[in-house]
């Protein structure tokens, strides 16, 4: 049997339909992931600072309730997920997917011309916890979505790739919002109290700006032609998706949360946690210096993607997962055991993007995930698991890493480990290598057409 006897898609090369989807659906996934992270970037120097009061910013608890904020977005995942996918599979995956960014959009605006502590006190952080939890609902809807999106357009030759487009695009929102970062900290680099003056709200108005020509942008996008023949063939689910994902798909549910528990730990403290809370907390690098290196690392994160997809086309899941989870457990090794022996700035950036290319592994949990669910509930099985294991695993991350942390600098790089060891394990299950066979089950579901 091969490695995925169900077919994933459909037989024919990309076309040019095929490549405007994925571009149009790569942009937006940038675009809505850059609106949610651009918090993180400034939550030393803005979130703390303008919105907590000034004997909570520093210490332990200010910590705590900074990156808790960003964690806030995490526990609201799995509302807008449910709910999202519930009418993506019965109603159509191409209006949840545009209604996703559209939730993203205007909150990370409203965040942008917000009053901070100063002006509205206790109101502030309460009103920022809201608006994070707003684009928390709505990024729990579009990670999903845009995955079954894609795979259930990308011809079946290219599947990998086409999911590590999408996802390369996705983590692209962080190399926008380290470069918008990076290019507002030089520009005010002679007038730093500006930043925290008013500067700092230009990557967010920019964000919901740029979120909302994306809702537009998406208008174009056509349904997917798996859920069309689905329709056609009223091979819908009879029962509602998530009922069916809990009764029948359990064990595809446990996996999912895991590799999504893997997925998230690389993104958030590989790229995003390790400039702010390593380089610049515990080693105390220039800001400038951090984001420069967060800005190299998410570059290579993106190829690491795309090349990550190329690869699970051609030698398949095993392999594929052995060298890039491999790749990061290594990497990450020499990387954060070289930041203890005080490295150039050159070297520290070059085991940095190596780090970053290897996290690239982020494309394989899509990949292995989406394949998993039969279609007619694959939206609402996918979004299910997902969204929970945000919940439950990434909403607790930051807290852990930043206690682990407080007993070692290698802290973030243990983390890493385990996870990507756990991925590795996971990789070797037959559901996750060989995908749904209709064959598993004898329920309606499996008149569906697959991906």
């Amino acid at each position: 049997m091969s490695e995925i006897a169900q077919p994933i898609s459909r037989r024919q090369p990309l076309t040019k339909e095929d490549k405007k989807t994925l571009s149009l659906s790569a942009l937006g996934g940038t675009l809505e992931f850059y609106d949610f992270v651009i918090y993180a970037l400034y939550i030393e120097t803005v979130v703390k600072p303008l919105f907590l009061p000034a004997d909570l910013a520093a210490g332990f608890w200010g910590d705590i309730f900074a990156w808790g904020g960003f964690a806030a977005g995490y526990l609201a995942r799995p509302i807008g997920g449910v709910v999202m996918a519930h009418f993506g599979d019965t109603l159509g995956r191409k209006k949840m997917f545009t209604l996703s960014i559209f939730m993203m959009a205007i909150p990370t605006l409203c965040i942008g011309i917000m009053p901070t502590y100063e002006t509205i006190g206790i109101f502030a952080p309460i009103l920022l916890i809201l608006f994070r939890v707003l684009q928390g609902a709505a990024i729990g809807g579009e990670m999903p979505g845009a995955w079954v999106f894609i795979a259930e357009h990308a011809p079946k030759k290219h599947y990998g790739l086409g999911i590590g487009i999408l996802t390369g695009g996705i983590a692209g929102g962080i190399l926008l919002g380290f470069s918008i970062s990076l290019g507002i900290d030089i520009i005010y680099a002679d007038n730093k109290a500006a930043i925290t003056d008013y500067a700092w709200r230009i990557p967010f108005i920019i964000g919901g700006i740029l979120g909302l020509v994306a809702v537009y942008l998406r208008r174009f996008l056509s349904e997917t032609p798996v859920f069309q023949e689905m329709a056609k063939k009223r091979a819908l689910s009879k029962e509602i998706p998530i009922v069916a994902v809990v009764k029948k798909h359990r064990l595809a549910c446990l996996l999912t949360g895991l590799l999504t528990w893997s997925l998230s730990t690389t993104v958030m403290l590989g790229i995003l946690f390790t400039p702010v809370k390593v380089l610049q907390g515990i080693y105390g690098m220039d800001p400038l210096i951090t984001r420069a290196s967060g800005l190299v690392a998410a570059v290579f994160i993106v190829i690491g993607c795309v090349v990550c997809g190329m690869m699970e086309d051609r030698i398949k899941t095993r392999q594929a997962s052995l060298f890039f989870w491999g790749g990061l457990i290594v990497s990450s090794a020499v990387f954060y055991t070289t930041l203890m022996y005080n490295p150039s700035v050159p070297l520290m950036m070059t085991l940095y993007a190596v780090m970053g290319f290897f996290a690239g592994c982020t494309s394989l949990p899509p990949i292995i995930a989406t394949r998993m669910f039969p279609p007619a509930i694959r939206f609402s099985g996918l979004s299910f698991a997902y969204n929970i294991s945000y919940a439950i695993f990434s909403a607790l991350t930051p807290a852990i890493a930043i206690a682990l942390l407080k007993m070692t600098p290698m802290g973030v790089a243990y983390y890493l480990w385990f996870i990507a060891a756990l991925a590795i394990v996971i990789a070797f299950i037959p559901l996750a290598y060989k995908g749904w066979q209709a064959e598993d089950e004898a329920a309606p579901l499996a008149a569906a057409p697959a991906l």
